[in-house]
């Protein structure tokens, strides 16, 4: 039997065992749970209620894969003389990504076709799929991802690089996360941590499984780096694993509700599911480590253990295709019992009194997971230079934790709750996240710090330090934090967030609220970075044109601030007008409170800033005159001696002319 035989066979051994039992457990799960059955009422046909649990099983496993082999290609294999496994890795993504955008896009027909209630065969179904396919959230999500399969498909056809594929791999997972959007988690009355947590969910699950049918595919081309790419891909599926159990139970309780539920066909699945989660991580607990350890010695353990686990990820991936069209237990809720309830998902949180800044809170989980994890990463690599004996100032780690805290408050305590429904208050959560939050975090100087504890990998692959590496060095990087740039990305938004339907939108989605917070932040800590930042990056210019920047940019701030105090009109009407607090203070009174807040609230960060930038400054004057002083001890003066014999030879020639 020839090598290439041998090779087809391998690679596809474990996507037949992948799609045979993900169809499987689909058919099974739906027949039994009843998602399939006809309905009373606009019944959509066999075919639609069959071939939509099919259709987003196959999308879901395709779109792992896809994930899982430009992963594969831009950050675990081994780099050697030759990158043909990284093409053939990224060759097969473009074929999985085909089958992903083919699935995604039947999926999102079948899905417009069980909402209208029309039959495949209904001559008005394609007319108005072209015609409502937009208007419709479900499909619109639904057609976005299709979109960026299709995107991620022509992308591995044409990349050649390493960059490239990093690249494409992001932008698959922005296909699948956006998945979240859709379903029971989106309509839900927890519709936030329901969202976030089926996000998160659908980011690990896809890591951890297309990360390993990627390794199973491609086992026989990685050849003698096998046990080099399963370990990196090893530590990858230990946080995926983390973020699926604990994203899992946080999806259970909100949608089971209780113990009763259990017993419905949605929490008997749910249960199905727990113990197969149970099951892949007695395994890799179990087997991981000694199967590894003989990888080089014998690859068919790893082999059996691979399609062992991988026959159990797709009965847990046929599970969740089934889960999103089966009734929870816990219904969705209307959110219209109230104009605020019905337009933010939250209740009206009534008048605020002043200990409401510091005893409210509504955890917001996802935030407060990315700052958990955030500082345990950072404490785990001051703890690491420790061990070896390196130090890490304290008061460091201090700001860091002080930062992240401050986010945890601004997303999850008074700001948040009254930001959603009061512009002034809203105003505060953006100056915090903005600016006060990164003002703590810079000088942490976490890029620094993971430099330093990350370990390099001496075959030019990009673990987690080259790609730090790549990015701050990157081209990209060098515009960005261009001071000017960086400034206009700060400041110059205020007007297009807040004079645009930006703003409303942010009010009123929760996609636009994350993106809100994410652009508030990283303009804020790219600003911040570029003026006192100590982390490695694109050079630094002097500190008396970084102080004119700073003040020219506060200058604006402060227009800012004045333009919205003296704005004769409500911002974001349609939102506010509806909301119509009949505790708060007349629109345009908070909307001016909220432009003096954003006028006043800079003043005291700008005033740090200005003392870190001339500290900066006089710091680095002082290194400059201690370095010509000791070139001067060590030469003994030369540059002074040259420049008095160049001033007696000009005195002599002036002389001579005369």
């Amino acid at each position: 039997m020839s090598s290439t035989a041998v090779e087809t066979r391998t690679a596809t051994g474990p996507v037949a065992v992948v799609t045979l039992s993900a169809l499987a457990v689909t058919l099974v799960a739906a027949s039994l749970s009843g998602v399939i059955a006809p309905l009373v009422l606009d019944d959509p046909g066999p075919l639609v209620r069959w071939g939509l649990p099919l259709a987003r099983v196959a999308s879901d496993l395709a779109s792992a894969m896809t994930l899982g082999l430009l992963l594969l290609a831009a950050f675990l294999v081994p780099e050697r003389r030759t990158t043909q496994r990284r093409q053939q890795a990224c060759r097969l993504a473009a074929v999985t990504g085909l089958i992903w955008f083919v699935a995604s896009g039947l999926g999102t027909f079948l899905t417009f076709a069980s909402l209208a209630g029309l039959r495949l065969a209904d001559p008005e179904l394609a007319r108005q799929f072209l015609t409502f396919v937009w208007s419709l959230e479900a499909t619109r999500v639904l057609s976005i991802t299709t979109g960026a399969a299709l995107a991620v498909t022509i992308g591995a056809l044409l990349a050649q690089s390493r960059a490239a594929y990093a690249w494409l791999a992001a932008l698959a997972l922005a296909g699948i996360v956006i998945v979240a959007l859709t379903g029971h988690s989106a309509g839900s009355a927890s519709h936030e941590d329901a969202v976030n947590s089926l996000g998160v969910h659908l980011v690990a699950v896809s890591v951890w499984v297309g990360g390993l049918l990627a390794l199973a595919v491609m086992q026989q081309s990685i050849g003698s780096d096998l046990g080099a790419t399963v370990s990196r891909y090893s530590v990858l599926a230990g946080w995926a694993y983390a973020a699926v159990a604990l994203t899992g139970l946080q999806q259970a309780v909100i949608r089971v509700g209780s113990i009763e539920g259990i017993a419905s066909a949605y929490g008997a699945m749910v249960v199905a599911k727990t113990l197969i989660l149970v099951a892949l991580g007695l395994m890799g607990w179990q087997q991981r480590r000694r199967v590894i350890a003989s990888i080089e010695r014998d690859g068919r353990g790893f082999a059996r253990l691979v399609l062992v686990e991988l026959a159990l990820m797709a009965a847990a991936f046929g599970l969740g295709a089934v889960l999103s069209r089966t009734p929870p237990p816990v219904p969705d809720t209307e959110l219209a019992a109230s104009a605020v309830l019905s337009l933010t998902g939250f209740p009206d949180p009534g008048p605020m009194s002043a200990a409401d800044w510091l005893t409210a809170w509504r955890p917001n989980w996802l935030m407060v997971a990315i700052a958990l994890v955030s500082i345990g990463v950072y404490a785990a690599g001051v703890r690491r230079l420790a061990r070896r004996g390196d130090s890490w100032p304290v008061h460091r780690t201090v700001l860091w934790a002080l930062g992240w805290l401050a986010f945890v408050w601004a997303t999850s305590g008074a700001p948040d709750i009254w930001g959603r429904v009061q512009f002034s208050v809203h105003m505060v959560m953006h100056m915090v996240v903005a600016m006060v939050v990164p003002l703590l975090l810079v000088p942490a100087a976490p890029l620094t710090l993971a430099l330093r504890a990350l370990p390099t990998r001496p075959d030019r692959t990009w673990g987690p330090r080259e790609v730090i590496l790549q990015v701050v060095h990157s081209r990209a990087m060098r515009v960005l934090a261009n001071p000017v740039v960086a400034a206009v990305l700060f400041f110059a938004s205020l007007a297009a967030f807040y004079w645009s339907p930006l703003f409303e939108l942010a009010l009123t989605t929760h996609s636009g609220h994350l993106l809100m917070l994410a652009h508030f932040f990283l303009t804020g800590y790219l600003f911040t970075w570029v003026l006192i930042g100590i982390d490695p990056g694109p050079p630094k210019w002097s500190p008396a044109i970084l102080l004119f920047i700073l003040f020219a940019t506060i200058t604006f701030h402060a227009f800012f601030g004045v333009a919205l105090t003296g704005t004769t009109f409500v911002l974001a009407p349609d939102f506010f007008e509806q909301v119509n607090l009949p505790w708060g203070p007349p629109l345009l009174a908070d909307q001016e409170r909220a432009g003096e807040i954003a006028w006043g609230f800079g003043e005291a960060p700008t005033l740090v800033l200005a003392i870190l930038v001339a500290r900066q400054w006089f710091r680095r004057d002082r290194q400059e005159t201690v370095r010509l002083d000791r070139q001067a001890a060590r030469d003994d003066d030369a540059a002074l001696r040259a420049y008095n014999e160049r001033l007696a030879q000009l005195g002599q020639r002036s002389g001579e002319n005369l």
